[in-house]
This record gives structure tokens, C-alpha cells and sequence, in this order.
């Protein structure tokens, strides 16, 4: 999508014929040209600052990069590692579920058990569409405290349960529809208080789930070991809410959709204003900037084997590893240096320019496919502690430059729902891919080719990012040739204006 020139170039032609004259209010119908991809994040804030200041009346607040947006920041740095340290760790799990519920179903266990995992991190990412619109209607802060509370709600009833099939329900898609709802918010909300630290910020709080990912194995294993599986749900759900005090952080410094459809411009998170829904609830011109549209259908191709890793490394280990009781130092590792990558990486994203962000990306899936297809060749497990290590670094980077190439990409009225379609079309290959994993497991009876296959995906998903740059790079070239060409017929304009004048002043003296 790329930005009007037609207002530029008749100011520009104004300028040349007019002394400065006071230019007039703008209109509330006077079009507003969004920000594409040629825009810098300087531009495209203050594009979006004006549409702001036109729809309320009020002036724009301006990002404070700090104050209340550091404890904005931890609180989303919590949301973050609840969230994804939970399904991190799930490889945990997945073996004390295998261990609680083996004795009544003990055919294709792997295969059930990797069902619920795996449907709960795909149901988190594909409720997010969904979530978006709630955060755009309701606010950051409305919408994050609820889905805190759904969660609670459906961790808890996971304690209860006497068989896997009703995993799939309070696991695999209560508690993971309240974990969506609760992490949405925390992705837009930053961009509300930080503008030039965006990427440091963005990597900080996504560093929350590499430090939960440290800890939460740990945490996991000591308590399935001494009280068991449904015991340690209900510890993690003082996780759930502490985060639901967090999302009462969230204070909005820019009005929901329906606070703008109102013309209110109070933020209370109890208000009883009646309910205006927005004009758009999904707002599906984004994919008309055709580089948004690749990136949307590249990111979930190399995903299919993301998740694989985390769902059936510990089964793996117990497997090939019997005499290795430290299994949980795998999670460890990978924790470390994702959070390492994640405070790395986003800092280096502030200075790379534009759309090359995305190389880091490609980067990234090219060397987590080639640590997935290196598992099944280690043969000592300090080498499977090098491959997580390398792994862990450069998940790191995939998450951390995901929300700055949104907001190259669409501007920053668009990111919330740019980031929330592309989680969403993540969830179909995070859930279908670790069953088919444990499916080759029970036909197989190993894990071997499972990790080999899901090594291909990233490198495929890394070839079609690749298209990107060269994409905007030629929507550039389009656009700085039509303007050259309005350029060139405005200057033609003024010759002959001029030479008319000159023309008609010649007459006026013969006569």
C-alpha cells in the first residue's frame, strides 16, 4: 500500500505560486493517507497521531518512553512468560500426562497427549484475530483482565479431570482462548507508551518467556515428581492470576473504537457508556499490501515444525537417554539463550533499516530447521545441549522483530490486527504439527524422522520471506516513478502558465 503523493506535490505547487497562506482546518472527511511501506516509523506514528486527533477533538498523547510504561513493560513481561513458559514447558507435562492417564488408554498415547499441548498453543494463536477486535472495541486493558480470568478459569477445571479427552476442552481450549485474549493486549499496548525503544522493549518483555522457560521446567518436574499432574496445575494457576492483577496496568492512552464511535474520551475500566460497535470489525485491506501478504503466508509455512521440540524433547530423552535425569537442563538452555536472541535481536532491529528486518527472520527459521534435523543425529546429550542452545538463540530473533516488521509493514493503526491475522494463520501449523509428530512416533517407534521432517518447513517458509525486500523495494520503484511523472507535469503546468502570462503581458504592450 503506498501513500497518496497527490496532496505532497499541490502543496508543493501551491508553495511555489503563494506566499505561505494559513492553511485551513482539516475536515473530518478530508482523506488521511495510511502508512505503507515506504513510510519510516517516524511517519508513520505521526500519520496516525493526526487520525487520532481528528476522531476525538483532542490532541494526540504523545509516547512517554517511560514512567507508567515501565511497569506497562514488566506487567506485559509477565503476561508473556505465563503465557509461553506454560506451553514451553509442556514437554513436562506431556510426560506426566502420558504417566497419570496411561493405565486407561494406552493406545496412540503420544499421539493424544501431543492433542492437547499442541491444540492449546494453536488455539492461543488463533484466537488472536478474534482478540484484536476485542482490543481495538474494549481496550487493552478490558480485554486482557478478562481473558486472565478465562484462563484461571479453564487451568483450574484442567485439576479436575479423570481422563486426557477432557484436556482438550479446559486445556486445549478454555485456557487457551483466556492466555489469547490475555496476550494480545500486551503486544499493542507498548506501542502505546514507547516509540524509539520500541524493538529494546518489544525484546525485553518477549525475554519473559525465555525466563519462564528457565524456570517453569524445573518448577514442573519437582512437582509432578512429589504431587502429581493435577496438583501442579493448580499451582501454575497463581500464574494466572497474578496476570490478571497485571492487566489492570494497561492504562489507555489512546481511545478503543468504541470510545472514538462515542466521542468519549474517558478511560475508566468500569465505565457504563452504551455499547457503539466499530464502523470495521476486521479490517481486511491490510492484505492488500502485497508484502504484509507474503510475510502472512511465509511465517506460517516454516511453522509446522516449530513447535515439535517443545512438545516431545523430554519423551525423546527418556526415550534415547534413559540413564539422563537432568532432562529439564534442555528447556534450560533453550530458555537462555531465546532470551538472549530476544534482548540482542530486538536491539539490533532498531538499526536495521526498513524491510531488510526481515533477513533476521529468515535467519532465524534457517537455523531452527537445521537444529530440529540435528536431534536425531546427536548421539551424547551434550551435543542435544548445544543444538538447544543454538535453537534457543534464534527463536529468540523470530519473536522479538515480529511485532517492529508489523509495524513496517501496515503503520501502527494497523499492526493490532496485522499481528493478529498472522497469529491466527500460525495456529493451523503449531496444532497439526506435533500429532503428526507423535503419530510417526506410534507407527514408527521413534522420533527420528519426525524431527527430520520438521526441519523442512522453516527453510521453505525463510525462502519465501525472502521475496519481501524485493517487493517493496519495486513498489518503491513504482511510486517514486509516478511521482517523478506528476512532478514532471506539474513543472510543464507552470511553463505554460507562465509562458501565457509572458504571452498576454507582450499583447497588452503592442495594444
Amino acid at each position: 500500500m503506498v501513500p497518496s503523493q497527490e496532496e505532497p506535490v499541490a502543496a508543493a505547487a501551491r508553495g511555489t505560486s503563494q506566499a505561505q497562506p494559513p492553511e485551513p482546518a482539516p475536515s473530518d472527511d478530508a482523506p488521511l493517507p495510511g502508512p505503507g511501506p515506504s513510510d519510516g516509523p517516524d511517519a508513520s506514528a505521526e500519520k496516525v497521531e493526526v487520525e487520532l486527533a481528528r476522531s476525538t477533538g483532542e490532541e494526540p498523547p504523545v509516547p512517554p518512553e517511560g514512567g507508567w510504561g515501565w511497569l506497562v513493560m514488566l506487567a506485559a513481561m509477565w503476561c508473556n512468560g505465563s503465557v509461553f513458559g506454560i506451553q514451553n514447558a509442556y514437554g513436562v507435562l506431556f510426560v506426566s500426562m502420558q504417566d497419570t492417564f496411561r493405565a486407561k488408554d494406552s493406545d496412540n498415547m503420544a499421539f493424544k497427549t501431543a492433542w492437547v499441548g499442541s491444540l492449546s498453543m494453536g488455539m492461543i494463536f488463533f484466537c488472536c484475530p478474534i482478540a484484536s477486535v476485542f482490543t481495538d472495541m474494549f481496550g487493552c486493558r478490558k480485554t486482557a483482565v478478562v481473558g486472565a480470568a478465562v484462563g484461571f478459569i479453564g487451568l483450574m477445571s484442567s485439576s479436575f479431570v479423570s481422563s486426557i479427552e477432557p484436556l482438550y476442552l479446559t486445556y486445549g481450549i478454555i485456557f487457551a482462548c483466556g492466555c489469547s485474549f490475555a496476550y494480545q493486549p500486551s503486544l499493542v499496548i507498548l506501542g502505546h507508551y514507547f516509540k524509539k525503544r520500541l524493538g529494546l522493549v518489544n525484546g525485553i518483555v518477549t525475554a519473559g518467556s525465555s525466563a519462564f522457560t528457565i524456570l517453569l521446567p524445573w518448577l514442573l518436574g519437582s512437582l509432578t515428581n512429589r504431587v502429581g499432574l493435577f496438583f501442579t496445575l493448580r499451582v501454575l494457576c497463581v500464574f494466572m492470576f497474578v496476570l490478571f492483577l497485571a492487566g489492570f496496568t494497561y492504562r489507555p492512552l489512546v481511545p478503543t473504537a468504541k470510545e472514538t464511535e462515542s466521542g468519549s474520551s474517558r478511560f475508566s475500566f468500569f465505565s457504563r457508556r452504551k455499547f457503539s460497535p466499530p464502523k470495521k470489525f476486521f479490517n481486511l485491506a491490510i492484505f492488500k499490501v502485497t508484502a504484509y501478504a507474503v510475510w502472512a503466508a511465509g511465517i506460517p509455512l516454516a511453522l509446522f515444525g516449530y513447535f515439535v521440540p517443545y512438545v516431545h524433547l523430554m519423551n525423546y530423552v527418556k526415550e534415547r537417554f534413559q540413564d539422563e535425569s537432568n532432562k529439564e537442563v534442555l528447556f534450560m538452555c533453550i530458555g537462555i539463550t531465546s532470551g538472549v536472541g530476544r534482548l540482542l535481536f530486538g536491539r539490533i532491529a532498531d538499526y536495521v533499516p526498513g524491510m531488510k528486518k526481515v533477513y533476521l527472520q529468515v535467519l532465524s527459521f534457517f537455523f531452527i530447521g537445521l537444529m530440529s534435523m540435528m536431534i536425531p543425529l546427536c548421539n551424547a546429550f551434550v551435543g542435544l545441549i548445544a543444538v538447544c542452545l543454538i535453537m534457543g538463540l534464534f527463536d529468540g530473533c523470530f519473536i522479538s522483530i515480529m511485532a517492529p516488521i508489523a509495524f513496517e509493514l501496515v503503520g501502527p493503526q494497523d499492526a493490532s490486527q496485522a499481528i493478529g491475522f498472522l497469529l491466527g494463520f500460525m495456529s493451523i501449523p503449531m496444532t497439526v504439527g506435533p500429532p503428526v509428530a507423535g503419530l510417526l512416533h506410534d507407527k514408527l517407534g521413534s522420533y527420528n524422522v519426525a524431527f527430520y521432517l520438521a526441519g523442512i518447513p522453516p527453510f521453505l517458509g525463510g525462502a519465501v520471506l525472502c521475496l519481501i525486500p524485493w517487493i517493496h523495494s519495486k513498489k518503491q520503484r513504482e511510486a517514486s516513478k509516478n511521482t517523478g511523472g506528476e512532478k514532471m507535469l506539474e513543472k510543464q503546468n507552470s511553463l505554460l502558465s507562465s509562458s501565457s502570462g509572458i504571452y498576454k503581458k507582450q499583447s497588452d504592450s503592442i495594444i
